[in-house]
């Protein structure tokens, strides 16, 4: 069995919290549940560790402020639950945290800030902002303005997107259950945990189950989501959120849950993703500093190593960085437009502003988002 030090090492982790977990099974947001988590995120914290905290619970908290007895099917009727229930949950966590001195912020997303390319450079640059600031985001998905065609569909989903905007290198998904079973607990007790395994093994897939009566989550949400979460190389693991001091427990590396591997270095899995996934609408011309600075540093691509722009790119396309000779270098997701990029190439990063009106980054691509080619 492999040890499980990827875990105890890593130092930025995407929690998700699930609405099973929270509500109780559907009476009410527990409010010591969530004491209890949050005094195991602060922890985590104070060893170091940045943490982003997806949580479920709003539609399932205003389910139950309503007074209904189910879970409603027309889309209005969920928007009215989530409106209802996200202000409660996010007021519970401010100020479970609040005792620890942490601050909090919410942050909504929908589909299209993880999935159209220039907001999601925003996405990623606002929550990596909120990390070196020190404050705990509490991602939800926006289901008060969703509609159902572009609906994540579970937070689980939600959770492995956030976990590749940020680079996270571990998704800890806490629900009511110890974990998977190769086979449904709730028919068989004597269902045996899988501790491990390779996260695209194809025997996961018939192990995975349906989820309960107030989420949309489970098993095979999990799953999906863990191999979404793989593209970028971060680890996952499925556990209980009602085992006493979980987090501590996983973060020190101990054999709980079930620990989906994803057999790749975080970096290189998550350039492999970048590479593969964005067509290349235009380019840019590098003098023969910026090509060494990318070749041999593995720095950033600054607008003043920039000589030319072709094509007509947006903020967040793929572009393709070449040098005086025509050959290619690199390619990356660029943080301005093509005509704003003409403007500001041969400029170091503090004339921006001032030519601009604006400055959405100092760098034209972020190395993290760059990969040699």
């Amino acid at each position: 069995m492999a040890e499980r030090t990827e875990i105890s090492e890593s130092r930025r982790w995407v929690v998700k919290i699930g609405s099973a977990l929270l509500t109780d099974d559907g009476r009410g947001l527990d409010l010591q549940v969530i004491a209890s988590l949050v005094d195991q995120l602060a922890q985590l914290r104070a060893q170091g560790c940045e943490v982003v905290v997806v949580s479920s619970g709003a539609v399932a908290a205003g389910i139950v402020r309503l007074g209904w007895s189910e879970r409603p099917h027309l889309i209005h009727e969920l928007q009215a639950a989530a409106a209802v229930g996200q202000s409660v949950l996010v007021q519970s966590y401010e100020s479970a945290f609040n005792s620890h001195d942490i601050a909090t912020a919410q942050v909504l997303l929908v589909h299209d800030d993880v999935i159209a390319r220039d907001r999601y450079l925003n996405a990623r640059g606002t929550l990596k902002t909120l990390l070196k600031l020190g404050v705990v985001p509490i991602v939800n998905e926006n289901d008060t303005v969703v509609t159902e065609e572009i609906r994540f569909g579970d937070n689980d989903t939600l959770a492995a997107l956030v976990a590749n905007l940020i680079d996270a290198e571990v998704l800890l998904l806490l629900t009511d259950q110890q974990g998977l079973y190769r086979e449904d607990p709730r028919r068989n007790a004597a269902a045996e945990l899988v501790e491990e395994c390779g996260v695209h093994d194809p025997s996961l897939d018939a192990m995975a189950g349906e989820g309960g009566v107030l989420g949309r989550g489970g098993m095979i949400t999990k799953l999906r989501a863990a191999r979404l979460a793989a593209r970028s190389g971060t680890e996952t693991v499925i556990a209980s959120g009602r085992v006493p001091n979980i987090l501590g427990s996983v973060v020190a590396g101990d054999n709980v849950g079930t620990w989906l591997r994803t057999g790749k270095q975080p970096q290189n899995a998550r350039k492999q993703w970048l590479a593969s996934m964005m067509q290349i609408p235009g380019s840019v011309e590098l003098d023969d500093g910026a090509v060494h600075v990318l070749r041999e540093s593995g720095r950033s691509l600054l607008a003043v190593g920039v000589r030319g722009v072709v094509g007509d790119f947006t903020r967040g396309d793929m572009v393709s960085c070449r040098d005086l000779q025509g050959r290619e270098v690199a390619r990356g997701l660029v943080n301005y437009s093509a005509d704003e990029t003409r403007r500001i190439m041969g400029l170091p990063s503090k004339d921006i502003e001032g030519i601009l009106g604006y400055q959405v980054d100092e760098e034209l691509i972020h190395r993290d988002n760059l990969v040699l080619v």
